[in-house]
């Protein structure tokens, strides 16, 4: 086991919490301990505050090269140990091995890369009508992340706010912290300052709410439930703290009649099991025209039947299990109220999958006919769940795709360019997919309505962590 991994990591030192309370992290394929992490308290949260206000000023004094030179450092280490880093988020959470390297590492990774290119082109200064606009690191954040994607969703967070010149303290999911634990050890040997990043494991009442009330960080970044959320902006209210959210999703993805469907519909299949289905902004409510119901259906269900699902180890596995019991039961419960409420099963239904006899693993479902006040249609399943819903006309279809209180991203296909751009148009959310248009790390994250507020990626995720100043009258020297 990691000596690490029931310490914290406070002012450039691994130390011991204040209170020990050991917490077993499970596989979710093996319902066995992964290893043991310790919970921290307020008091721990209150150490690395104060390690972090300390090493404010002289970082954020840093120059941009200094900053450029040390993420580079990191991203270094992280290649070298990248191996490491894959295997622990599946043993801790389940994604499978092949997914762990190919696409978690490489989206953490790329955090870090898009930071470097655009801090080395950002222009903190500029001016304004003679008068001087200046932008700087806002101060003392805490990050605090989820366990879907353990490591894209810290450094997510990390590198802008290393970029910027800010101070950290994060709290990563307690669920999955093993690949956090690692990638201290990598800032550490990249040599970032003593109190610049800081590391308290820990619940969401211990640290979560210490740290979202805590009157000497000026930031809190989010990344998870809208409840939870809710619950952060309401104890950050009181000290006027800045409050950057990325909260639930329940992406529509609108199949044009023109769609090439022998495309379109794997991909929406595949894409919505993409982690297990836990991925806030997967398109888990397919909008297809009545008329092309039963191809639909046809192509799902043969989508469904390539999807392995077993052992995340095996480099194989498509699908790897859940990530604790508490989501396998809530999974369970909206599969069979799917079916209660009078969906049509096209593929899988509750219950452990063929050869699974432990482990939180589920049977990838497909569910046709569903109509928008279904529990499956309205609520974020996070899991591998699909539902099919149908349309007449594109009127209805969006006003369907918009029928949510979510709004994080939306799904458009077909071919006729001109209303694809106008369906994307009218979706009500923070970032839209054509025809499958790979992620871009460059481009802005985020979600209208209650998947959040704030952005993440490239220009527009440093710019969260950064004040604007005007200085008036001002003259160069």
């Amino acid at each position: 086991m990691n000596p690490h991994n029931t310490l914290f990591y406070i002012d450039g030192a691994w130390v011991e919490p204040t209170t020990p309370h050991r917490y077993d992290v499970i596989n979710p394929a093996t319902e066995e301990s992964s290893g043991q992490i310790s919970l921290g308290s307020a008091a721990d949260v209150d150490r690395a505050v104060r390690a972090a206000r300390r090493a404010f000023p002289a970082y954020a004094a840093s120059s941009r090269t200094e900053r450029i030179e040390m993420l580079q450092r990191i991203v270094a280490g992280f290649k070298a140990r990248g191996e490491e880093l894959a295997c622990a988020m599946t043993s801790e959470m389940g994604t499978p091995i092949s997914f762990a390297r190919e696409t978690q590492n490489t989206m953490a990774l790329g955090n870090f890369l898009s930071q470097i290119a655009t801090l080395t082109d950002y222009q903190f200064e500029r001016i304004l009508r003679g008068h001087l606009i200046r932008r700087e690191p806002i101060g003392v954040c805490g990050l605090i992340t989820p366990w879907n994607w353990p490591l894209n969703q810290v450094t997510a967070k990390l590198a802008p706010a290393l970029a910027a010149g800010c101070t950290v303290v994060l709290k990563p999911s307690e669920i999955a912290p093993l690949s956090s634990i690692l990638l201290t050890e990598i800032l550490h040997d990249a040599g970032v300052p003593p109190g610049v990043f800081n590391l308290v494991n820990g619940d969401g009442a211990g640290v979560g709410a210490a740290m979202s009330a805590h009157p000497d960080i000026d930031m809190i970044s989010f990344t998870g439930s809208t409840r939870a959320g809710i619950l952060i902006a309401k104890a950050a209210a009181d000290t006027v703290k800045r409050v950057c959210q990325e909260l639930g999703g329940k992406s529509p993805n609108i199949v044009l009649e023109d769609a090439d469907l022998d495309k379109a519909v794997p991909y929406s299949v595949l894409r919505c099991f993409t982690n297990a289905g836990q991925s806030c902004q997967a398109p888990t409510r397919m909008l297809i025209h009545r008329s092309q119901r039963e191809a639909v259906m046809r192509i799902a269900k043969q989508a469904v039947e390539t999807v392995r699902v077993g052992d995340p180890f095996d480099p194989a596995t498509a699908m790897g299990p859940l990530v604790s019991r508490a989501q396998f039961d809530k999974v369970q419960r909206l599969i069979e109220s799917g079916i209660r409420e009078g969906a049509t099963v096209v593929a899988g239904g509750p219950g452990l999958p063929v050869d699974c006899d432990r482990g939180y693993f589920v049977r990838p479902t497909v569910f046709a006919d569903v109509t928008p006040d279904m529990a499956i249609a309205r609520e974020e399943i996070f899991g591998p769940v699909l539902s099919i819903l149908n349309y007449d006309t594109l009127d209805e279809a969006i006003a369907i795709a918009n029928d949510t209180p979510y709004g994080l991203s939306g799904y458009v296909q077909g071919r006729d360019q001109k209303r694809i751009n106008e369906v994307a148009r009218r979706i009500r959310a923070g970032r839209i997919y054509i025809n499958g248009a790979p992620s871009d790390q460059a481009v802005p994250f985020g979600g209208y309505k209650q998947s959040g507020n704030g952005r993440e990626s490239g220009i527009f995720g440093l710019e969260e962590y950064l004040e604007v100043k005007a200085v008036l009258g001002y003259q160069s020297a």
